[in-house]
C-alpha cells in the first residue's frame, strides 16, 4: 500500500519541545477501513481513574496493547497490555517507517462524539521512555488538539484529520500540556492511537 507522506520539518512548538504534524499519511479508503476494524476488533473498556480515593469510569473508552504484558499506570490505575492485533501491528510498522521511530506499545482512545474529550495533561509517566517519541494517529471525526506551555501559558492548536499522524518528541512532555477539548461540532466517533515506548 502506498503511504501519502507529508514531510514536515516544521516544529509546531515555539520552544521547549518538538511536535511535528504530518497530516493525512493514509489514503482515505485505507483510513476508513482501519477505523472500522479498530471499532470492531479492539477490546475497548471504560477508562478508570481514582480521584481522592473514588473510582471514576469515563464514557471515553480505552485499550492497551504491546510487545509483552507491560504494566502501565496513570491516574492511579494500572493496565496490562494485550497482545497486538494484526491491524495494530500493521499500523505500527507503517508509522515506524514514516517517522523513523520505534515503538513497543499503544494506548488507544475511543471518543464517541464531541462531548467526550481529555483535560490538560502531559504523558510523563515513569514507565515511558524519558524524552521518547509518542506517535498519535487519528481515525474518524476531525478534532481540535491543543498544547499549553506550563510556564509561559503559550498555546498552540491544530485540527487532527482522519488518517493523520502527529509526533511529540524531545522534552515536550516536560514543558507542555496537551488536551482534546470537547466540541459540539463532532457527532461521530474518533479513534486515537498513541504509539509509545515502555522501559522496564
Amino acid at each position: 500500500m502506498e503511504l501519502f507522506q507529508r514531510e514536515s520539518n516544521k516544529n509546531l512548538l515555539p520552544r521547549d519541545g518538538e511536535v511535528r504534524y504530518y497530516g493525512q499519511v493514509f489514503p482515505v479508503q485505507e483510513s476508513t477501513r482501519s477505523y472500522e476494524l479498530l471499532l470492531e476488533e479492539i477490546e475497548w473498556q471504560p477508562d478508570v481513574a481514582f480521584i481522592f480515593g473514588k473510582r471514576i469510569e469515563t464514557k471515553r473508552k480505552v485499550a492497551w496493547y504491546g510487545d509483552q504484558a507491560f504494566s502501565y499506570t496513570y491516574s492511579n490505575h494500572t493496565k496490562t497490555a494485550l497482545p497486538w492485533t494484526p491491524e495494530l501491528l500493521k499500523l505500527k510498522k507503517q508509522i515506524e517507517d514514516i517517522s523513523g521511530e520505534t515503538f513497543n506499545s499503544c494506548l488507544l482512545n475511543l471518543y464517541h462524539d464531541g462531548s467526550e474529550g481529555m483535560a490538560w495533561h502531559s504523558d510523563g509517566e515513569e514507565d515511558l521512555k524519558k524524552h521518547g517519541a509518542i506517535a498519535s494517529v487519528s481515525f474518524g471525526a476531525e478534532r481540535k488538539f491543543a498544547f499549553k506551555h506550563m510556564s509561559t501559558k503559550e498555546t498552540v492548536s491544530l485540527v487532527l484529520q482522519h488518517g493523520s499522524l502527529l509526533i511529540m518528541a524531545g522534552v515536550t512532555q516536560t514543558f507542555w500540556l496537551h488536551r482534546l477539548p470537547p466540541t459540539k461540532k463532532a457527532h461521530s466517533p474518533r479513534v486515537n492511537l498513541t504509539f509509545r515506548t515502555i522501559e522496564k
